[in-house]
């Protein structure tokens, strides 16, 4: 008589719910890059470390690579906002260690897409007595000769 067959891990391992890619769009969603590394120009990457309990929350984050200029800091308050879902282990309580890489690059500046096209004005004072418009050669471009009394 064969014997039935173990499940391949005695005890299941907790998930995300989305997997990498939701957590990926959380930190870039809540990630506020800090003003100190921003004022130094400071980018790279920070990996924590951190602990799950039974529940799936995360109850000890440490910095095992940083960078310093608060983004040790930000990368803790990002794994602390994390929560994964831990399936039923047998009725253990059992703490899950896991590690996460977090990037810090620098926002980059918006480029305007169409550049606005900049009007010129230019007033020229003549003492004659009467005011003159002409048409310039150029598309949409008058000449305006205003009288100023002094």
């Amino acid at each position: 008589m064969k014997k039935s067959k173990q499940a391949k891990n005695f005890i299941q391992r907790p998930s995300y719910p989305g997997g990498r890619a939701a957590i990926n769009e959380l930190i870039k969603k809540e990630m506020r890059y800090p003003k100190k590394a921003l004022e130094a120009k400071i980018e790279g990457k920070v990996r924590v470390a951190y602990s799950l309990n039974h529940k799936g929350k995360v109850i000890r984050a440490k910095v095992e690579k940083g960078l310093g200029y608060g983004c040790d800091e930000e990368a803790i308050r990002l794994v602390h906002l994390l929560h994964f879902e831990v399936p039923k282990n047998r009725g253990m309580k059992v703490t899950f260690n896991k590690t996460l890489t977090i990037n810090f690059r620098l926002p980059q500046q918006k480029t305007p897409k169409s550049e606005i096209k900049k009007t010129a004005i230019q007033y020229q004072y003549t003492p004659s007595k009467s005011s003159k418009v002409k048409k310039n050669t150029n598309k949409n471009s008058y000449q305006i000769t205003i009288k100023i009394r002094s």
